[in-house]
């Protein structure tokens, strides 16, 4: 499987382990991701209609090759997944996707015709988070996340694509993982406030990704040097929320 994200921090966060999880469960997903730090729809919308290469080619969770434009990355091979989000301030903010998502979706479409388009659900800051992008969501966790999840249903419908719903993984796993009860002493998921930590945050990210992408069940005796108690509870909640969606639908 070959994916392709047209990103910025939040799905470098999301790549890291991914290829590494894939392959751990012998599965050879290769990722690309186009970095550009907080770049919004808008912003890569503006990219495409000017050809900008200003974006890292990172490949599998490793750093930049080299800098490339959309239009080239598109035409690099034959994708089998290609995914969008906004950026994180504006990730709750529906007005703040039209007409991009739907004119990069298009886009896609024309150049990838068999590749499947997801949306990436992104997740709230952390509680403590000090920043004005917060404030506009009245610096509530729970309240950024319900706009987030609702703007992503929003999105999903506008572009008929899928939920990648990392941001619903990062806020149960916050509610329900004892581990993770920030505001009671336990670990954040968030190394900054609002990029996932290196280790459990984005290992939170790469499972969402993995068994939306693969629709599997994740099978691990150990990754890295982890916790795997940690990454087991995670994996629980990952599934739970991924799994029972496929069903669903």
């Amino acid at each position: 499987m070959k994916v392709l994200s047209i990103g910025n921090s939040f799905s470098q966060d999301s790549h890291k382990w991914l290829h590494r999880l894939a392959e751990k469960n012998g599965i050879d997903v290769e990722t690309v991701n186009l970095y550009v730090g907080g770049c919004s729809l808008e912003r890569h919308w503006n990219n495409v209609m000017t050809n900008n290469p200003e974006y890292a080619l990172e490949s599998n969770g490793s750093r930049a090759e080299r800098y490339v434009s959309i239009d080239e990355a598109l035409g690099m091979m034959k994708w089998d997944v290609v995914t969008l989000q906004q950026a994180s301030p504006l990730s709750g903010r529906p007005q703040s996707y039209f007409p991009y998502l739907k004119n990069l979706a298009d886009l896609i479409r024309e150049r990838q015709p068999e590749a499947k388009i997801c949306f990436v659900q992104t997740w709230s800051y952390e509680i403590d988070r000090e920043s004005s992008s917060f404030n506009a969501y009245n610096r509530d966790q729970k309240e950024m996340f319900r706009r987030i999840a609702d703007a992503s249903e929003m999105a999903s419908k506008v572009i008929d694509a899928p939920i990648i719903p990392v941001g619903e993984v990062i806020q149960r796993i916050r509610e329900t993982v004892p581990a993770f009860d920030y505001q009671n002493g336990g670990m954040s998921l968030n190394r900054d406030g609002f990029h996932l930590t290196l280790d459990y945050g984005r290992f939170a990210a790469a499972a969402t990704w993995f068994c939306k992408l693969t629709d599997s069940r994740i099978k691990l005796d150990e990754f890295e040097d982890f916790d795997m108690s940690i990454i087991n509870a995670i994996v629980e909640v990952v599934e739970d929320i991924v799994l029972k969606e496929s069903t669903e639908e």
